[in-house]
């Protein structure tokens, strides 16, 4: 690997959090290897590793150093013949090459031929997973005067036969999909297809809001199910989000992205009698938003009024008010697309490598 290519995946200790994950994206490979000044291997990390970090602390300000395994698994140049192997043996997807002093010279991915299943196990059968499809989407008019939005096209497959596909993966059979502006169509598109799942449609007369329609789902749950806006794209390990949902006692998962925005000018820190303190130019601001995909417990339709215009924030406020638990699941900015708006529609094609006219 030429020594620019694998300075993607090098990173020093006193790396924060949001530079980490910032790094991840762009080398999607979902790893990163820590070294000192002479760079000498001293641990990796993970997403996994960052987004424990994140459910433990929130802090995105932290440095690598205080969650990076220090004990990496490595081959040594001598070795690097059984590299794959190694790797194959060991169920890791990356392995870096280290000299006898411990100086990486280079990184290895395991072979395309040989990659590890993480889709294959069907962890989510049996899970229903209710895409909320009424809106309007007024903001991406005037595609939306001649379709429904789930129905607008990403390359040439509509969104929200995407979204279902990546459930698909995972095992999802039993879909629900709340429906209200130009219904028939987005009924009649599913219907025209052979697919091995099958969507009941829950159609609201009015608009409910995000969480307002769940209530108009007949067929009670007995166990969490997943909600996700129809207009999104997560890449994330599903099985695992649904798995932390189920280990932390969450009553409500929220899956968050990461967001950094730029402020375009010079900022000034004030003091007291109008005395400026500090000057910081064009400074990086992060947070997580809200993506639109939540995993909630069955018990939680109660929570919902019936026939009453009623968005998950709103009942997210209910649960906090109440002090009752509601955990978030981190995922990267590059993580999320939204086609909410044609800018963002052109990046989620983009990102699928699709052709853009």
């Amino acid at each position: 690997m030429k020594a620019e290519n694998m300075s993607m995946f090098l990173v020093s200790e006193s790396t924060t959090v949001v530079e980490a994950m910032q790094k991840i994206d762009a080398n999607v490979k979902g790893i990163l290897f820590v070294v000192d000044e002479e760079n000498k291997l001293i641990g990796v990390v993970t997403d996994g590793d960052i987004r424990r970090w994140l459910i433990k602390s929130g802090d995105l300000q932290a440095c690598v150093e205080k969650f990076m395994n220090r004990s990496p698994r490595l081959i040594y140049r001598k070795d690097v013949k059984l590299a794959q192997d190694y790797m194959s043996k060991y169920s890791i997807t990356a392995l870096p090459v280290v000299t006898a002093k411990g100086l990486i010279t280079d990184i290895v991915f395991r072979e395309q031929g040989d990659e590890i299943e993480t889709t294959a196990h069907m962890g989510l059968a049996g899970i229903p997973v209710v895409v909320m499809a009424g809106g309007k989407g007024t903001r991406l008019y005037p595609y939306t005067k001649i379709l429904p939005k789930p129905l607008i096209p990403i390359g040439d497959i509509p969104i929200m036969e995407r979204i279902i596909d990546k459930f698909c993966a995972y095992g999802v059979r039993e879909f629900w999909a709340t429906v209200n502006y130009k219904k028939s169509m987005i009924k009649s598109y599913f219907s025209e297809n052979e697919h091995g799942y099958r969507i009941s449609y829950v159609e609201e007369n009015q608009p409910l809001g995000t969480a307002g329609s769940l209530r108009l789902i007949e067929q009670p749950f007995t166990k969490p199910f997943i909600v996700t806006n129809c207009d999104i794209l997560i890449d994330a390990d599903y099985e695992d989000l649904y798995k932390y949902h189920v280990e932390s006692g969450n009553e409500l998962t929220i899956v968050t992205a990461l967001k950094n925005i730029v402020v375009p000018y010079g900022v000034i820190h004030p003091s007291e009698n109008g005395a400026v303190l500090s000057m910081e130019e064009k400074p990086r601001l992060s947070y997580f938003v809200n993506t639109g995909m939540y995993i909630l417990n069955p018990q939680l339709m109660e929570e919902i009024p019936k026939d009453t215009f009623f968005h998950m924030t709103d009942l997210t406020d209910v649960l906090l008010t109440a002090g009752r638990k509601v955990g978030m699941y981190p995922i990267s900015e590059e993580s999320f697309l939204d086609m909410g708006e044609f800018e963002e529609m052109h990046r989620m094609e983009k990102k699928l490598n699709l052709k853009v006219d």
